[in-house]
């Protein structure tokens, strides 16, 4: 399991266009990928819990992968969290 944290930089969080964004790039791996928020967790792959989630500027999340492709997925998830949020 890999597992790197990352606070949102976004005025927005994370709100539909980024969690349709990360949501896209989970479903390519076979990898579990989830994002914590406190004691909330939300599967990568779900836009509306992601959304649920309620990321505003300034908080940090927990982001966990964990499966086969671990490797490129942390990478791709990292690039997108880093370029967009």
């Amino acid at each position: 399991m890999i597992k790197f944290e990352y606070t949102i930089k976004d005025e927005l969080g994370i709100h539909a266009r980024p969690a349709g964004g990360i949501a896209k790039i989970a479903k390519n791996f076979r990898s579990a990928i989830t994002v914590f928020k406190g004691t909330q967790s939300a599967s990568a792959s779900k836009l509306m819990a992601l959304m649920g989630l309620g990321v505003k500027q300034g908080d940090t999340v927990t982001v966990t992968v964990s499966g086969e492709d671990e490797t490129a997925a942390e990478a791709a998830i990292r690039e997108f969290f880093e370029a967009n949020l």
